[in-house]
């Protein structure tokens, strides 16, 4: 994720921001520009806080915005101008807003989804809607445990429909079961970014015509899936996985094996152009054979071959190990990326950058 600039002061904006801590004025996204914009009342609308602005416009906030769940706009055309931006118009389901409760953990929901919303916009995948005549639009169902039934939502994919259990935002629950399920790693982003992995698979792999290629890199999808859940739950991962897979679930089928992968792909591509963003240079004095260095100083949606994204992820993984370990914290990249791994990664980016041309 880059950095933003507020264009009346100058102050950093991130992502998520809604108000520019300087100067004070309300701040929206703008996807088509792809920019943080102050922005000022305009009667019922808003516009740019700068009459001189190319994108000088009027505009509304996201219908989500009232409820401080989205800091995006829409551009106002006409008199029957979407309601809601490029990111929530994909939710068909959110839990009883009525509930303090659900509205906190929606809001968490909403600020992942958001960030994934702007990867996949930017890597060119498509993201059909329901009316858009696709025949799998992609939906997102935020949906709450309901109290007097025993069986507990779960975060999965079906057939275009992303389901986001409202457990997963609630951090202490998240850590537990973490801890439960024995993973190096477990937050809200990596759901959607792993649960998106199948969405994608439908359209780049199975209707993209992939598939052989797929099952000599992965293996053939056609396996029992019932049967390797089963058996992965009640054996756990084969002895040696960490020399061909990216981690124990993806071991599980080759369904999994992809999502895993897909989302580790995203994890590389908006972390490294966060390094972008920031100029980061890692140059350890003692690393004479230079494999710990790298100067991250390109747009990883536009690179051509993996090779140049692995170069400068893996130093960078090493540096931000180390500085978690110096605030007595745990690795924050619990993961190796062996050969197979890598060219699993390679199949991903390739299949991506074919599909944006």
């Amino acid at each position: 994720m880059k950095l933003f600039q507020c264009q009346c002061c100058g102050q950093v904006l991130h992502f998520e921001n809604s108000v520019c801590l300087r100067c004070g004025r309300s701040l929206g996204y703008l996807p088509g520009p792809d920019r943080m914009a102050a922005v000022e009342p305009d009667g019922a609308l808003w516009r740019i806080a700068d009459a001189t602005d190319p994108d000088a416009r009027r505009w509304r906030f996201c219908r989500n915005w009232e409820l401080s769940a989205c800091n995006w706009m829409v551009p106002v055309a006409g008199d029957h101008d979407p309601e809601y931006c490029d990111a929530c118009r994909h939710n068909r389901t959110v839990p009883d807003l009525s509930d303090p409760e659900h509205h906190r953990r929606w809001q968490r929901i909403e600020v992942a989804k958001r960030r994934l919303i702007y990867t996949l916009a930017h890597m060119g995948l498509p993201r059909p809607v329901a009316g858009d005549n696709h025949p799998e639009p992609l939906v997102f169902d935020f949906l709450a445990d309901d109290p007097g039934n025993a069986q507990r939502v779960l975060t999965g994919h079906a057939d275009g429909v992303v389901t986001i259990s409202l457990t997963e935002a609630d951090d202490a629950e998240r850590e537990a079961m973490r801890n439960q399920m024995g993973e190096a790693y477990r937050t809200l982003l990596g759901h959607f970014r792993h649960e998106i992995g199948h969405y994608y698979w439908d359209l780049l792999v199975r209707d993209g015509g992939a598939l052989e290629s797929f099952r000599a890199m992965f293996g053939d999808e056609r396996a029992d899936y019932a049967a390797a859940l089963d058996h992965h739950y009640h054996n756990g991962a084969p002895a040696g996985w960490e020399a061909t897979h990216v981690s124990a679930y993806a071991t599980m089928h080759p369904w999994e094996d992809w999502a895993e992968t897909w989302a580790h792909y995203l994890h590389m591509i908006d972390t490294l152009e966060t390094a972008a963003s920031l100029g980061i240079h890692v140059d350890p004095t003692v690393d004479g054979d230079g494999d710990l260095s790298t100067e991250i100083d390109f747009n990883p949606y536009r690179v051509r071959r993996i090779q140049r994204l692995l170069a400068a992820w893996l130093p960078l993984t090493v540096a931000l190990n180390a500085m978690n370990r110096s605030m007595g914290q745990p690795d924050l990249y619990p993961f190796t990326l062996p050969d197979p791994v890598q060219r699993k990664l390679a199949f991903v980016h390739d299949l991506v950058a074919a599909r944006r041309g």
